[in-house]
Parts: C-alpha cells; sequence; structure tokens
C-alpha cells in the first residue's frame, strides 16, 4: 500500500510538493452567466482538497470546468494535470487523461446491472481496480451485482458511482455531493469508503455541503464565494477558524 504523504501545515508538504493537478485563471460560463471567475489553486498528488462555499458559490461549477464537460464553457485559463493540458481536451481525453467525475446525480445506467454497469466502464483502456477489489470495498454491490442499478437504493447507486470511476485507472477523482440526500447511517459508510480510497494514496477534490464531514475527510480547503475564492488552507484551519466559518459556510 502506498504511503501518503503528511499534508499537514507542520509537514508543509502542501507548500512544497510539485503539483498534480492545476487551475490557472479559470473562468467559467453557463451562456451569459458569469460562474467562476479567475480561480487559481493546485492539489498535489495523494491530497484530498474539499472545495467548500454557500450555495450558488460556483463549486459544481468548478468540477464540471476541470472534467471537461460541454457545460459550463470554460473561456479563458488554463487547467493542467500531470503535465498534461486539459484545457484542450474534450471530456471523453480528460478521462482517458486520468480525471474521473462522480456527478451529484450519479449518472446509473438503466437497464444494466450493477456489474454490468462496472464491465461498461472498463470496456476500454485505462483499466483501474477489479471487479473483486470493487466488491471488496463495496461488499453490498457484490451482493447485488444481479440486480439492474438504477433500482438500488440511494446509497448503494452512490457506491456504484464511486465504485465506476474506481473501475477506471484514474489519477484524480472529483465527488460532487456525494453524501447528498443520502441518511446518516449511509453517510458513515461512504465516509468509511472513502477513508479508505484517501489511506490509497488517490488524489480526490470533493464538493459537498455537509462542510463539517468534508472537512473532517480532507487534508486541504478551497473556499469559494460567488465564483472566486476566499480562503485556500488546511482543513483543520477551517474547523478551528468559527469566523471564516459562520462567513462562508454558514456553520
Amino acid at each position: 500500500m502506498n504511503v501518503r504523504p503528511d499534508f499537514s501545515k507542520n509537514a508543509n508538504m502542501a507548500e512544497t510538493a510539485p503539483a498534480f493537478l492545476s487551475v490557472w485563471d479559470m473562468h467559467s460560463y453557463y451562456g451569459e452567466s458569469y460562474i467562476v471567475q479567475g480561480i487559481n489553486f493546485n492539489v498535489h498528488e495523494g491530497e484530498i482538497v474539499a472545495l467548500l462555499g454557500r450555495n450558488g458559490a460556483g463549486k459544481t461549477t468548478t468540477l464540471r470546468s476541470i472534467a471537461r464537460l460541454n457545460s459550463p464553457q470554460v473561456q479563458r485559463g488554463e487547467i493542467w494535470l500531470d503535465h498534461k493540458p486539459l484545457h484542450r481536451m474534450s471530456s471523453y481525453e480528460a478521462a482517458t487523461a486520468g480525471l474521473g467525475l462522480v456527478p451529484e446525480d450519479r449518472r446509473i445506467i438503466p437497464g444494466l446491472t450493477v456489474e454490468e454497469n462496472l464491465q461498461l466502464a472498463q470496456i476500454a483502456p485505462p483499466i483501474g481496480w477489479s471487479l473483486e477489489r470493487l466488491y471488496e470495498l463495496f461488499p453490498r454491490l457484490g451482493e447485488r451485482r444481479k440486480q439492474e442499478g438504477v433500482t438500488l437504493s440511494g446509497g448503494e447507486q452512490q457506491m456504484l458511482a464511486i465504485a465506476r470511476a474506481l473501475a477506471r485507472d484514474i489519477k484524480v477523482l472529483l465527488l460532487d455531493e456525494p453524501y447528498e440526500g443520502l441518511a446518516p447511517v449511509i453517510v458513515d459508510e461512504i465516509e468509511k469508503t472513502l477513508r479508505h480510497i484517501k489511506e490509497q494514496g488517490m488524489t480526490t477534490i470533493l464538493v459537498e455541503q455537509n462542510a463539517v464531514r468534508a472537512l473532517q475527510l480532507a487534508d486541504r480547503a478551497i473556499i469559494l464565494d460567488t465564483g472566486s475564492i476566499v480562503f485556500d488552507g488546511t482543513a483543520a484551519e477551517v474547523l478551528q477558524n468559527e469566523e471564516l466559518r459562520a462567513e462562508y459556510l454558514a456553520i
């Protein structure tokens, strides 16, 4: 198993480690609506970054921009992953380069079983975790491998969406609201899974309205407000700064 770097502030890794994913002066629009307004940040290999902010701050737009989806439109800026220019790629090319997006709506394919959803993700290289390894991480999916994916519970569909991303050989996992709409006991189960993925050294950007849970998982936090970055530092700093949390996260 990979040994994760220490991203705590005392170790100073976040400031000194070479950037693995870089976003430079990114401006994103939905039509005429100017959502992400010239943001800059780096994510280091093995780091977990919580991307936080109130509703409408630009969090999901940032994830979708990095993943190179057709909407929003990135009208200016650069996005680099492991020295590759994502800003010049389509969403398919970015996925092949190593981006794995788990969208908020999960996008489980109707008519396919759990296993077929996972097999479809592996139909072309690069192939990531084996089915056996995925079922070990998500025992519920193993038990329901022959069940149609869209008939799973909300929590199980979230597990399937994460497993489908890991079925590809990804370099960065992008998670959009993985706890949304789930019962607390299921959130606990998903969080346990994400901690295991974290221990494997998977570089992750996590967007989550449940900011405290996200901060407890993350090494670093980036807070957005109306499309601009207002804080970039350790997750521990946000947890300890009541004034910051009240102003930008309402917690």
